[in-house]
């Protein structure tokens, strides 16, 4: 197989599965006498992201793997496509997953030393259940309580192949278009640029 066949295979395959394929998934779609090498399979996927420049889609590497999203300045135009908008989060929401993800491992108490308020349990299981944080165990004073540390699934989300990635916390000072990117990432894999901030409304849980 050659590179461009193989490159065409890997975009049908990405866009077929709908998620991210790591190299070990990309590799399983070849038997296994005709399986090409890690470095080809590389090639074909550097060629691929190239050949995206040019277009409404771009190859993204994230935690779980390589994935084909809707560039995300195509996001207002496309976000009409449905008419059922998705919840805003609340600015509340918003902080305990940036401070979590800033400052992990972390357990709710010191978020809410943090925040000046207490922690909604409604939000915490809003995070757990969109598979953004879990418990990656517990400090040792009394009580042990859990700490609380940020998934696979949150970096793939915000398009981050590692935390060493997220943007600096100056960037976080803009927090007008937090909605929208939220909302828009819903529908259409279109990572944000940035780790978005908080907005005003209030908290769909």
């Amino acid at each position: 197989m050659n590179l461009t066949q193989l490159k065409n295979l890997i975009e049908a395959a990405l866009l077929a599965y709908g998620q991210p394929l790591n190299m070990d998934q990309i590799r399983g779609l070849f038997d296994e006498a005709d399986r090409p090498e890690p470095g080809a399979l590389r090639e074909a996927l550097e060629t691929l992201s190239r050949e995206c420049a040019d277009r409404p889609m771009e190859l993204l590497e994230v935690a779980s793997g390589w994935r084909l999203q809707v560039r995300s300045e195509f996001a207002p135009a496309l976000s009409r496509l449905w008419q059922e908008r998705p919840g805003r989060y609340s600015r509340a929401l918003l902080e305990t997953i940036a401070l979590i993800a800033y400052r992990q491992p972390i357990t709710r108490g010191e978020i809410e030393n943090v925040r000046g308020v207490q922690v909604n349990p409604n939000i915490v299981r809003t995070l757990t259940e969109r598979g953004w944080i879990r418990v990656v165990g517990h400090r040792e004073v009394p009580g042990h309580p859990e700490l609380l540390g940020t998934t696979r699934e949150f970096l793939d989300y915000f398009g981050l192949k590692s935390l060493d990635e997220l943007p600096s916390l100056a960037a976080l000072k803009d927090m007008d278009d937090v909605g929208i990117q939220l909302e828009f990432a819903d529908t259409v894999q279109a990572a944000p640029a940035d780790l978005p901030a908080a907005n005003d409304a209030e908290a769909v849980v």
